[in-house]
């Protein structure tokens, strides 16, 4: 597996990489999305390795949604995190925003590729304006810690809905708010790479 494989960008760290992350889109995104860009750069200069990648569907076409592609997306990220495994011998975190984080979340919870955390942005805990279609099945069964980054105004999930989600995760847990942020996740007054990076590596222990 190789990083053209996984349709893979790398921001490389100044000297040996303390380990790796691989991060992924949301349903309409790409790799390329700003918000990706600045925390992978944010991870490099803490000195680690980051990836951030194309979901398969993504690598097949330019633009849409993900069509029932969730198997063959999930297959990716296994994908991801094995090359993760093959450039380290140190941790290895991965996530995404929205429904590249879900997609995520899915493979951990199946222990389908092992992860030391997850870094969750925006999670899509339900469409907007539809609580009681809960994404929620899945949580229990991981086992990792896992870090919520989340918009107090994202309408996939209120902060409220986050807070009962995470308590279904076994093991430890952290909500990073973003105060007045959408699904997007944009702030004009917060840091969103620096605090989602500083609670990964806490929970990281």
């Amino acid at each position: 597996m190789t990083l053209e494989q996984i349709a893979g960008i790398a921001h490389e760290p100044a000297g040996k990489a303390t380990g790796v992350v691989v991060l992924t889109h949301g349903a309409g995104g790409s790799r390329e999305s700003p918000l990706l860009v600045k925390i992978c750069d944010e991870w490099a200069s803490r000195g680690w390795l980051a990836i951030r990648y194309n979901l398969p569907y993504r690598r097949r076409r330019p633009k849409g949604p993900p069509s029932g592609s969730a198997a063959s997306d999930q297959a990716g990220i296994v994908e991801a995190i094995e090359l993760a495994h093959t450039l380290t011998a140190g941790p290895v975190i991965a996530g995404g925003h929205s429904y590249g984080g879900r997609m995520t979340s899915m493979v951990v919870a199946e222990e389908a590729a092992k992860v030391d955390a997850l870094t969750l942005f925006s999670y899509p805990l339900h469409p907007p304006g539809k609580p009681e279609r809960a994404r929620t099945e899945h949580l229990p069964r991981i086992a990792v810690p896992t870090v919520f980054t989340h918009g107090t105004a994202d309408p996939f999930g209120s902060i409220e809905e986050l807070r009962n989600a995470a308590t279904l995760i076994p093991v430890a847990t952290e909500i990073v708010e973003i105060t007045g942020a959408r699904h997007d996740l944009g702030s004009k007054t917060l840091d969103v790479p620096t605090l989602a990076v500083d609670a990964a590596l806490r929970v990281l222990g």
